[in-house]
């Protein structure tokens, strides 16, 4: 890669993002390339406050007394107010020293897991909407998985999250399996997430060395 680039790892739960993030962070080290990983929610304080609301721990009461996570909406905002303090405090600066940035997840997953946990395919350009100041991946990579492949791998992980219900994650895996329809221009494509972590991290390392 010439310049710096921005590269984002997208897909349902048990895809692979996070694991991925930091095997091509350190492939592209070994082959020289400066490169700063990051992830979203962020470490921010709206991040911090939404990762508490994907763990259940962040709820809002109802008329009727009863407790229950924010609504799509509510997340859809935080999401963006999150990822317009990253770019700001992070990606961009980053971006700016030539680093190459890496993020495990963008503004994607709002348009995926917001449309559908509630607002619709009507919600899409909203949430989009809401992200326009976000600063354009170079590249996103979509790691492709069945859905049964990806609930083997949620069932490993410690703790269980909002998002975590299978007939939801079902209709995820559905959505990335397209997702380049709803992001029309970007420079968007799918990988075989399926195998040895060493696999496909070879797969994902061959194709963002293809970056100009």
């Amino acid at each position: 890669m010439n310049n710096a680039k921005l590269i984002v790892l997208e897909g349902v739960d048990g895809a692979g993002t996070t694991t991925h993030s930091r095997e091509l962070s350190r492939g592209l080290r070994a082959a020289e390339v400066q490169v700063h990983t990051t992830a979203e929610p962020s470490t921010g304080p709206v991040g911090a406050l939404l990762r508490q609301a994907l763990m259940g721990r962040f709820v809002v009461s109802s008329a009727s007394g009863s407790v229950r996570p924010p609504n799509w909406t509510t997340m859809a905002l935080m999401f963006a107010a999150d990822r317009v303090d990253h770019c700001e405090s992070e990606i961009l600066p980053q971006l700016r020293d030539g680093v190459s940035v890496i993020c495990d997840r963008y503004y994607h997953s709002s348009v995926a897991y917001q449309s559908i946990t509630g607002g619709g395919p009507e919600a899409i350009e909203w949430i989009r909407d809401l992200n326009r100041y976000a600063r354009r991946p170079d590249l996103t990579l979509v790691l492709d998985v069945p859905s049964e492949v990806a609930a083997e791998r949620r069932a490993r992980r410690r703790g269980e999250e909002i998002y975590d219900a299978e007939p939801l994650q079902e209709r995820l895996c559905e959505f990335y399996s397209d997702l380049e329809r709803h992001f029309p221009g970007e420079p968007i494509e799918h990988v075989d997430a399926v195998g040895s972590v060493e696999e496909v991290a070879e797969r994902i390392l061959a194709r963002v060395k293809r970056l100009g």
